[in-house]
């Protein structure tokens, strides 16, 4: 089994300025000549981290990371303004331009399939082929499922019970309501504990063996914050997108080459996700993962994802 290549720093750090007031953090490691690809985070709003330059070979890729709006390094931090699907698509443009890129491969895992997904469908010429992970299509029933008691309540109760107590409905009709008012109220106590746990039960939910490791980089404050915040914005906003936008539009994309990573017991993005997509982009394959949740971090996810980088770069590189 693979895992990852050694930690390599950046040769390469920029602050981008994109529309006012967001700054956007990029970096760059790798070999200067090789494969352009870029890193897209999940959450939205996670941010990225040292650990995500590793999936790639430093001697073939060009490996490029970004903090999305008000995530990471980027900023200001956590913030919700001009903040949207459409605007995170522009960015990717202006860092490809700016990186003088003509052609790159797109990685993303979670919310970064998502936002991978829909740049590809708006620039198809500008992707050489996609590596994704953990699918999500962000239809309603995809954000319920995990956010409002449509399912994984019923695998971890006793962690939705904590996740719930953190918020009262107060009139509002569902809890993807109840934790925005809480996280873009005036409270700045109530504020954090609702990040909080909006957080830890992500994190509790992404894989099938908890680790520190994992429920350290959740629960950290300054992530914890970003990453409530931004995915509860989204959620809010239907991610900016119509309703199974993706879905509708693969036929933009039949012609890239795609890996698709997704693990059987994923219970952040459920396996049909994955499965759909396959079946509708005639140019991807599926590996479905026996013994792996959603995290990345986890074993055979890790080998999956560095094996796919290894055959990408081959076939498009």
């Amino acid at each position: 089994m693979l895992s990852s290549y050694p930690a390599i720093q950046p040769y390469e750090q920029h602050m981008l300025s994109v529309t006012a007031p967001h700054q956007l953090y990029v970096e760059v490691c790798g070999n200067p000549d090789g494969m352009p690809v870029l890193f897209v985070h999940g959450g939205p709003g996670s941010g990225c981290s040292e650990d995500h330059r590793r999936f790639f070979d430093p001697n073939k890729y060009r490996i490029i990371l970004f903090d999305q709006r008000g995530s990471g390094r980027s900023t200001p931090h956590a913030d919700l303004s001009d903040n949207t699907t459409q605007a995170l698509v522009s960015d990717m443009e202006m860092i490809r331009e700016f990186m003088g890129v003509d052609q790159w491969v797109l990685f993303g895992g979670s919310w970064g399939s998502t936002l991978s997904l829909v740049y590809a469908q708006t620039h198809p010429d500008r992707v050489a082929g996609l590596i994704l992970r953990g699918i999500f299509l962000s239809r309603q029933h995809d954000m319920y499922w995990l956010f409002n008691g449509d399912g994984a309540n019923y695998i971890y109760p006793d962690y939705w019970d904590e996740f719930i107590s953190a918020v009262k409905l107060n009139g509002h009709s569902n809890y993807i309501d109840a934790f925005y008012a809480v996280l873009t109220g005036e409270d700045e106590v109530a504020r954090m504990a609702a990040a909080k746990a909006w957080s830890t039960w992500e994190g509790r939910c992404s894989s099938l063996q908890l680790t520190q490791d994992m429920m350290s980089w959740t629960t950290d404050p300054h992530t914890a914050l970003s990453l409530a915040r931004i995915e509860c914005h989204y959620m809010m906003n239907n991610c900016f997108l119509a309703p199974n936008q993706i879905m509708d539009n693969v036929d933009k994309i039949a012609h890239i080459p795609g890996i698709i990573v997704h693990g059987r017991y994923d219970i952040v993005c459920t396996l049909d996700n994955a499965w759909r997509l396959h079946k509708a982009w005639p140019a991807s394959t599926l590996q479905i993962i026996p013994d792996a949740g959603h995290s990345s971090k986890e074993p055979g996810i890790v080998d999956a994802l560095v094996r796919a980088t290894q055959t990408m770069v081959e076939k498009v590189g």
